[in-house]
């Protein structure tokens, strides 16, 4: 009975996730709702929102105060005609060598954590990207008006490589280890975003080139076919917290460190956040204070803490979005403790943010037929839109239904 238990904004039983209708009714509150009109008073008109992510396992702190909280806000404060999609994005992760079996597990653990963070399939539509076979088709389509050169000044694709063989520098890869996935993946991205037409693409900072590929390429395909099948996509950058390695604060948090202490994951046990939190690296200075050039460990474990406060409401942002300014305020609030009693601080906070995400995983991940449930009901939503556009694009191409 457990498993069934499922917090607010999450389905309760897998049954009610297939009754739901195709456009679900889902009512925000007024403020929100007050949020999307326009200055002169009119509606404002709906938005589509498309976003994904890899499933990789486990996010990571970094990941959830990065962009996944994000995608919680985005679903918090749409309107009820938006339309929001998160997709797992299993095709991409097949760029590089995969085990079958552990990429079922981590597709598995990572839809399990979307809905433990709070995304709601009632009100967003929550899909495996694999299980929707117009993004590939779509893409062959692009890749056949895709221009090398467009490609080829893509750079992404090498620091990808050297993740994967372990290097310790893009230096240490180049052409010969690359894989057709791997270079034309930019094109794919391209097509997850146009396949949901008026489509507006959540994104980090370090998407921008491959975002502005999918606009490239939408422009490209309508001059193409003198056909504007494609509405230029739209981007939002949204604000996200860097967070940086507990081992080395001078590089991103990341999965793929080699150090397990490197990074604390949503579903770590107490324990082990606090064993890593402590051996967090600082510096020999005494006291608390916001440096992240002169004092990049101190820094990373304040904006964790500011992060993680935030979330909980504990603190309000600057009016003029200052980060920096309010961590300075928080550092002199708390400038005389000692490294221990910071570290001791900065794990109460951390703990009291990841312990009901950690609490939700679990009875969420042990009830696999829920969680197909929710795929289904997502994939069924996401292929009919999907559908809808590659009936005009085969249409334009000459290859629709004879």
């Amino acid at each position: 009975m457990q498993a069934q238990l499922r917090i607010a904004t999450n389905i309760t039983r897998a049954t009610r996730v297939q009754a739901l209708p195709h456009h679900s009714p889902y009512v925000l509150n007024s403020v929100h709702e007050a949020l999307r009109y326009t200055s002169s008073g009119q509606r404002a008109p709906p938005k589509t929102i498309f976003s994904g992510i890899q499933p990789t396992g486990i996010p990571h702190l970094g990941n959830y105060l990065g962009a996944l909280v994000n995608w919680v806000n985005l679903q918090r404060n749409a309107a009820p005609t938006d339309r929001l999609f998160f997709s797992i994005v299993g095709l991409h992760a097949l760029t590089l060598p995969q085990n079958p079996v552990k990429l079922r597990q981590e597709r598995l653990d990572t839809l399990a954590i979307l809905l433990a963070i709070g995304l709601d399939p009632r009100r967003s539509v929550i899909f495996c990207q694999d299980q929707v076979p117009q993004h590939a088709e779509l893409a062959w389509m692009l890749n056949c008006t895709t221009p090398m050169g467009k490609l080829q000044r893509m750079t992404t694709w090498k620091s990808k490589l050297a993740i994967a063989r372990n290097a310790n520098s893009t230096d240490e890869v180049d052409e010969s280890h690359l894989n057709l996935g791997l270079f034309a993946y930019p094109v794919l991205q391209a097509a997850d975003v146009l396949l949901y037409r008026q489509a507006t693409h959540h994104q980090r900072e370090d998407q921008q080139q491959h975002l502005e590929l999918s606009r490239d390429l939408a422009d490209l395909f309508n001059r193409t076919h003198k056909e504007r099948v494609f509405p230029l996509p739209q981007h939002i950058i949204t604000p996200a917290k860097r967070i940086l390695s507990l081992r080395d604060p001078t590089q991103k948090m990341s999965k793929s460190a080699p150090h397990p202490a490197s990074r604390i994951l949503l579903t770590d046990p107490p324990e082990t956040i606090e064993k890593k939190i402590k051996s967090a690296v600082t510096d020999s200075e005494r006291g608390v204070e916001y440096d992240p050039a002169a004092r990049p460990g101190v820094a990373n474990l304040l904006t964790i803490l500011d992060a993680c406060r935030g979330l909980s409401g504990e603190n309000a942002p600057d009016e003029d979005g200052d980060t920096g300014t309010r961590l300075e305020t928080l550092a002199s609030e708390i400038s005389t403790l000692s490294h221990a009693d910071f570290k001791r601080l900065v794990n109460d906070t951390v703990q009291s943010t990841l312990a009901p995400i950690r609490d939700e995983y679990a009875q969420i991940r042990a009830d696999e037929s829920y969680l197909r449930d929710v795929a289904e009901a997502g994939r069924m939503r996401a292929f009919e839109v999907a559908e809808d556009t590659m009936a005009v694009v085969r249409e334009v191409l000459g290859v629709g239904r004879l």
